[in-house]
Protein backbone atom coordinates (compact mmCIF):
# COMPACT_ATOMS: atom_id res chain seq x y z
CA UNK A 1 0.00 0.00 0.00
CA UNK A 2 2.81 2.41 0.91
CA UNK A 3 4.69 1.60 -2.30
CA UNK A 4 1.54 2.23 -4.34
CA UNK A 5 1.18 5.61 -2.62
CA UNK A 6 4.80 6.51 -3.38
CA UNK A 7 4.46 5.56 -7.05
CA UNK A 8 1.33 7.69 -7.61
CA UNK A 9 2.63 10.55 -9.78
CA UNK A 10 -0.63 12.49 -9.59
CA UNK A 11 -0.52 12.39 -5.81
CA UNK A 12 3.18 13.37 -5.83
CA UNK A 13 2.37 16.43 -7.97
CA UNK A 14 -0.51 17.38 -5.66
CA UNK A 15 1.81 17.11 -2.66
CA UNK A 16 4.59 19.09 -4.35
CA UNK A 17 2.24 21.99 -5.07
CA UNK A 18 1.74 22.21 -1.31
CA UNK A 19 5.43 21.93 -0.47
CA UNK A 20 5.46 18.32 0.69
CA UNK A 21 6.76 14.96 -0.40
CA UNK A 22 6.51 11.46 1.05
CA UNK A 23 9.48 9.67 2.53
CA UNK A 24 9.88 6.49 4.51
CA UNK A 25 12.12 5.46 7.38
CA UNK A 26 11.61 1.74 6.96
CA UNK A 27 13.42 -0.71 4.73
CA UNK A 28 11.44 -0.09 1.56
CA UNK A 29 13.63 3.03 1.31
CA UNK A 30 17.17 2.56 -0.06
CA UNK A 31 18.10 5.44 2.27
CA UNK A 32 17.76 3.06 5.20
CA UNK A 33 19.84 0.32 3.59
CA UNK A 34 22.79 2.54 2.68
CA UNK A 35 23.90 3.31 6.27
CA UNK A 36 23.34 -0.34 7.23
CA UNK A 37 26.29 -1.19 4.97
CA UNK A 38 28.46 0.34 7.71
CA UNK A 39 27.37 -2.38 10.18
CA UNK A 40 29.32 -4.98 8.24
CA UNK A 41 32.42 -2.85 7.69
CA UNK A 42 32.38 -2.10 11.43
CA UNK A 43 31.87 -5.75 12.41
CA UNK A 44 34.79 -6.78 10.23
CA UNK A 45 37.01 -4.04 11.71
CA UNK A 46 36.08 -5.18 15.24
CA UNK A 47 36.96 -8.82 14.52
CA UNK A 48 40.25 -7.66 13.05
CA UNK A 49 41.03 -5.41 16.02
CA UNK A 50 40.23 -8.23 18.46
CA UNK A 51 42.53 -10.65 16.63
CA UNK A 52 39.64 -12.94 15.72
CA UNK A 53 40.53 -12.82 12.02
CA UNK A 54 43.54 -11.94 9.88
CA UNK A 55 43.57 -8.99 7.51
CA UNK A 56 41.74 -10.02 4.33
CA UNK A 57 40.29 -13.20 5.89
CA UNK A 58 36.64 -13.63 4.98
CA UNK A 59 33.74 -13.80 7.41
CA UNK A 60 30.20 -15.11 7.02
CA UNK A 61 27.18 -13.09 8.12
CA UNK A 62 23.80 -14.37 9.30
CA UNK A 63 20.94 -11.87 9.23
CA UNK A 64 17.39 -12.44 10.51
CA UNK A 65 15.09 -10.92 7.92
CA UNK A 66 11.63 -10.89 6.41
CA UNK A 67 11.87 -7.76 4.28
CA UNK A 68 15.40 -8.58 3.07
CA UNK A 69 16.73 -5.08 3.77
CA UNK A 70 19.51 -5.65 6.30
CA UNK A 71 20.96 -8.66 4.47
CA UNK A 72 20.82 -6.73 1.20
CA UNK A 73 22.98 -4.10 2.91
CA UNK A 74 25.45 -6.92 3.69
CA UNK A 75 25.35 -7.91 0.01
CA UNK A 76 26.14 -4.32 -0.95
CA UNK A 77 28.97 -4.26 1.62
CA UNK A 78 30.40 -7.42 0.07
CA UNK A 79 30.24 -5.87 -3.38
CA UNK A 80 31.98 -2.75 -2.03
CA UNK A 81 34.91 -4.85 -0.81
CA UNK A 82 34.15 -5.97 2.75
CA UNK A 83 35.56 -9.54 2.91
CA UNK A 84 32.28 -11.43 3.30
CA UNK A 85 32.02 -15.03 2.11
CA UNK A 86 28.49 -16.32 2.70
CA UNK A 87 25.37 -14.22 3.24
CA UNK A 88 23.05 -16.43 5.27
CA UNK A 89 19.38 -15.46 5.25
CA UNK A 90 17.58 -16.49 8.45
CA UNK A 91 13.77 -16.83 8.41
CA UNK A 92 11.17 -17.67 11.01
CA UNK A 93 8.18 -19.93 10.27
CA UNK A 94 7.09 -17.48 7.55
CA UNK A 95 9.87 -18.97 5.46
CA UNK A 96 9.07 -17.65 2.00
CA UNK A 97 12.67 -16.42 1.61
CA UNK A 98 14.13 -19.77 2.71
CA UNK A 99 11.99 -21.55 0.13
CA UNK A 100 13.04 -19.06 -2.55
CA UNK A 101 16.74 -19.69 -1.96
CA UNK A 102 16.14 -23.45 -2.02
CA UNK A 103 14.12 -23.49 -5.24
CA UNK A 104 14.38 -20.19 -7.14
CA UNK A 105 10.59 -19.89 -6.82
CA UNK A 106 9.03 -17.07 -4.82
CA UNK A 107 5.56 -18.28 -3.90
CA UNK A 108 3.25 -16.50 -1.47
CA UNK A 109 0.12 -17.96 -3.04
CA UNK A 110 -2.00 -19.99 -0.60
CA UNK A 111 0.77 -19.72 1.99
CA UNK A 112 -0.38 -19.54 5.59
CA UNK A 113 0.66 -16.33 7.34
CA UNK A 114 1.93 -17.10 10.82
CA UNK A 115 2.06 -14.74 13.78
CA UNK A 116 5.30 -15.52 15.57
CA UNK A 117 7.36 -14.23 18.49
CA UNK A 118 9.65 -12.51 15.93
CA UNK A 119 7.00 -10.23 14.37
CA UNK A 120 9.33 -8.00 12.35
CA UNK A 121 9.96 -11.07 10.18
CA UNK A 122 6.29 -11.97 9.75
CA UNK A 123 6.29 -10.95 6.09
CA UNK A 124 5.21 -12.78 2.93
CA UNK A 125 6.06 -10.09 0.35
CA UNK A 126 9.69 -9.14 0.79
CA UNK A 127 10.13 -5.54 -0.34
CA UNK A 128 13.86 -5.60 -0.95
CA UNK A 129 14.24 -8.93 -2.69
CA UNK A 130 13.37 -7.18 -5.95
CA UNK A 131 16.55 -5.12 -5.56
CA UNK A 132 18.58 -8.34 -5.48
CA UNK A 133 16.55 -9.73 -8.39
CA UNK A 134 17.45 -6.60 -10.36
CA UNK A 135 21.16 -7.28 -9.73
CA UNK A 136 21.09 -10.98 -10.67
CA UNK A 137 18.98 -10.20 -13.76
CA UNK A 138 21.91 -8.18 -15.08
CA UNK A 139 20.37 -4.87 -13.95
CA UNK A 140 17.48 -5.52 -16.36
CA UNK A 141 14.61 -3.38 -15.06
CA UNK A 142 12.14 -4.87 -17.56
CA UNK A 143 12.81 -8.43 -16.38
CA UNK A 144 12.55 -7.23 -12.80
CA UNK A 145 9.22 -5.51 -13.45
CA UNK A 146 7.92 -8.62 -15.22
CA UNK A 147 8.66 -10.84 -12.21
CA UNK A 148 7.20 -8.34 -9.73
CA UNK A 149 4.05 -8.10 -11.84
CA UNK A 150 3.77 -11.91 -11.80
CA UNK A 151 4.01 -11.82 -8.01
CA UNK A 152 1.27 -9.19 -7.87
CA UNK A 153 -1.10 -10.90 -10.30
CA UNK A 154 -0.38 -14.60 -9.71
CA UNK A 155 1.30 -14.66 -6.31
CA UNK A 156 4.37 -16.48 -7.63
CA UNK A 157 7.40 -16.11 -9.88
CA UNK A 158 10.45 -18.21 -10.77
CA UNK A 159 13.90 -16.94 -11.68
CA UNK A 160 16.00 -18.38 -14.52
CA UNK A 161 18.92 -20.77 -14.07
CA UNK A 162 21.31 -17.94 -14.98
CA UNK A 163 19.80 -15.81 -12.23
CA UNK A 164 20.03 -18.68 -9.74
CA UNK A 165 23.78 -18.76 -10.41
CA UNK A 166 23.88 -15.17 -9.17
CA UNK A 167 22.74 -16.38 -5.74
CA UNK A 168 25.82 -18.55 -5.14
CA UNK A 169 27.01 -16.38 -2.25
CA UNK A 170 23.73 -16.83 -0.39
CA UNK A 171 22.60 -19.58 1.94
CA UNK A 172 19.37 -19.78 3.92
CA UNK A 173 17.82 -21.41 6.94
CA UNK A 174 14.86 -21.00 9.26
CA UNK A 175 13.95 -21.54 12.88
CA UNK A 176 10.68 -22.80 14.31
CA UNK A 177 9.13 -21.13 17.33
CA UNK A 178 10.41 -23.93 19.55
CA UNK A 179 13.94 -23.63 18.16
CA UNK A 180 13.89 -19.85 18.65
CA UNK A 181 12.92 -20.20 22.32
CA UNK A 182 15.45 -22.99 22.86
CA UNK A 183 18.23 -20.81 21.43
CA UNK A 184 17.36 -17.88 23.74
CA UNK A 185 17.39 -20.29 26.70
CA UNK A 186 20.60 -22.11 25.81
CA UNK A 187 22.63 -19.00 24.95
CA UNK A 188 21.55 -17.33 28.20
CA UNK A 189 22.42 -20.37 30.32
CA UNK A 190 25.79 -20.78 28.59
CA UNK A 191 26.90 -17.14 28.35
CA UNK A 192 24.52 -14.86 30.29
CA UNK A 193 23.68 -13.03 27.06
CA UNK A 194 19.98 -12.21 26.64
CA UNK A 195 19.00 -12.14 22.98
CA UNK A 196 15.74 -11.08 21.42
CA UNK A 197 13.58 -13.41 19.36
CA UNK A 198 14.81 -12.19 15.94
CA UNK A 199 18.47 -12.54 16.88
CA UNK A 200 17.70 -16.01 18.23
CA UNK A 201 16.33 -17.04 14.82
CA UNK A 202 19.66 -16.02 13.27
CA UNK A 203 21.73 -17.69 16.01
CA UNK A 204 19.88 -20.97 15.46
CA UNK A 205 20.32 -20.74 11.68
CA UNK A 206 24.02 -19.95 12.15
CA UNK A 207 24.59 -23.06 14.27
CA UNK A 208 22.58 -25.25 11.91
CA UNK A 209 24.44 -23.90 8.86
CA UNK A 210 27.84 -24.57 10.45
CA UNK A 211 26.87 -28.10 11.47
CA UNK A 212 25.36 -29.03 8.10
CA UNK A 213 27.90 -27.34 5.82
CA UNK A 214 31.11 -27.95 7.73
CA UNK A 215 32.03 -24.35 6.89
CA UNK A 216 34.58 -23.19 9.49
CA UNK A 217 34.56 -19.52 8.41
CA UNK A 218 34.05 -17.09 11.31
CA UNK A 219 30.37 -16.21 11.42
CA UNK A 220 28.83 -12.91 12.55
CA UNK A 221 25.21 -12.97 13.74
CA UNK A 222 23.46 -9.64 13.21
CA UNK A 223 21.58 -8.78 16.41
CA UNK A 224 18.66 -6.72 15.18
CA UNK A 225 16.48 -5.82 18.18
CA UNK A 226 16.46 -5.30 21.93
CA UNK A 227 15.15 -8.13 24.12
CA UNK A 228 13.24 -5.46 26.10
CA UNK A 229 10.85 -5.11 23.16
CA UNK A 230 9.83 -8.75 23.50
CA UNK A 231 10.11 -9.25 27.25
CA UNK A 232 7.32 -11.84 27.47
CA UNK A 233 8.66 -14.12 24.77
CA UNK A 234 12.28 -13.75 25.88
CA UNK A 235 11.67 -14.34 29.60
CA UNK A 236 9.30 -17.26 29.01
CA UNK A 237 12.01 -18.86 26.86
CA UNK A 238 14.57 -18.44 29.66
CA UNK A 239 12.20 -19.84 32.29
CA UNK A 240 8.62 -20.96 31.74
CA UNK A 241 7.61 -19.55 35.15
CA UNK A 242 7.56 -16.11 33.47
CA UNK A 243 4.98 -17.13 30.85
CA UNK A 244 2.00 -15.85 32.86
CA UNK A 245 3.65 -12.65 34.18
CA UNK A 246 2.64 -9.24 32.78
CA UNK A 247 5.17 -7.98 30.20
CA UNK A 248 5.59 -4.60 31.91
CA UNK A 249 6.39 -6.37 35.18
CA UNK A 250 8.99 -8.43 33.35
CA UNK A 251 10.98 -5.42 32.16
CA UNK A 252 12.72 -4.93 35.48
CA UNK A 253 13.37 -8.66 35.83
Amino acid sequence: GVKKLFADKELAAWMEERGYQFSSANSINIGRLVPQVAYYAYAYAQLLAQGEIADGEEMNVVVPTGNFGNILAAFYAKNMGVPIAKLICASNENKVLFDFFQTGVYDRKDREFKLTTSPSMDILISSNLERLIYQIAGCDDKKNAELMQALKSEGVYEITDAMKAGLKDFAAGYATEAQTAETIHDVYKKTGYVMDTHTAVAAHVCQEYQENSGDKTKCVVASTASPYKFAGSVMAAIDEKYASVDEFDLLKE
